[in-house]
């Protein structure tokens, strides 16, 4: 088994053809095909389905491939802690985050990007579940999540906000005029939330669950900004972190969910276990000393 067979794997497996790979690795085509039969024949399973339009990956690849990404990491690691020791950072760190993203994170990469020009930074956005997902494949170095009840297991975090989670309501709306409300008093009501897979609407679905009923949701956009829109134009009460809330306070009602509270954290996030490079490390250790945690200047929570 050779590293080179290891990284062909991962290429074929991530662009879903042959010929999408050998681009990507500046390799013939023939040549990839002809090493990943080979890594194939050493193990003595079938790591590629070729049947389809896309290749795609067997049970066993699929098995295989986080410990493809584990070795390829590894070695990336050891190169990049040699090139740290002789005072070079290069390298690559690959960032993800949710739709309401830390307002400070684009002032984090360029001062980071400036004190370090020879790093790559890549960024992506996805709900919570996505990132976390991507996080333990090794994807990515870092993300930041919107948090369920518990801490993803795997997963370290540093929360950088907590804050209640508001129902919001047009001015004209008959709930306008409350400064409160239960959750079970909105059981009838058509919601406006963050789709499946994001921390706050993980909250509201087991807050709603505990109450015992399924919330009835009307709408649902991964920009917290477009469901306090939607709820401005009378299509039902969006759940929204109070922060975003506050930003329309012309056109919406914030009102307090008690019995029960919900609150949204977004946390900082990376992989516990694992090699990592000293690139990664040292953003990490960057963002976790200059974001503001929930003491702080409150961000948008998803």
């Amino acid at each position: 088994m050779e590293l080179r067979q290891l990284e062909y794997l991962v290429a074929v497996a991530e662009e879903a053809s042959f010929t999408k790979a050998a681009a990507r690795v500046h390799v013939a085509q023939p040549g990839v095909s002809a090493q990943v039969r080979r890594l194939e024949r050493d193990l003595g399973e079938e790591l590629l389905d070729r049947s389809g339009r896309e290749v795609r990956l067997t049970e066993v690849g699929a098995a295989v491939l986080p410990y493809a990404h584990a070795a390829l990491g590894a070695v990336a690691g050891a190169r990049l802690a040699v090139d740290e020791l002789t005072g070079l950072m290069r390298g690559h760190v690959a960032v993800g985050t949710v739709t309401s993203s830390p307002s400070l994170l684009p002032d984090l990469l360029a001062d980071f990007h400036q004190d370090h020009p020879a790093v790559e930074i890549t960024l992506s956005e996805a709900n919570s579940d996505r990132l976390v997902e991507a996080l333990r494949a090794g994807q990515l170095h870092m993300a930041f999540i919107g948090l369920a009840a518990t801490t993803p297991a795997g997963i370290e975090i540093h929360v950088v906000a907590d804050e209640p989670v508001v129902a919001a309501v047009s001015r004209g709306d008959a709930m306008a005029a409350r400064k409160t409300i239960t959750l079970a008093a909105m059981r009838d009501r058509p919601l406006i939330s963050l789709p499946p897979g994001t921390g706050l609407r993980s909250r509201l679905d087991d807050a709603c669950a505990t109450a015992g009923f399924q919330p009835h949701i009307a709408f649902e956009a991964s920009d917290p900004q477009v469901l306090a829109q939607l709820a401005a134009r009378g299509l039902g009460v969006a759940i929204l972190p109070e922060s975003v809330a506050r930003t329309h306070t012309r056109e919406l009602r914030a009102i307090a969910i008690t019995r029960p509270q919900i609150r949204g954290r977004l946390a900082l996030a990376w992989r516990a276990e694992g090699p990592i490079s000293p690139a990664a490390r040292a953003l990490i250790s960057r963002a976790r000393a200059v974001l503001p945690g929930p003491s702080g200047d409150p961000q948008p929570a998803a």
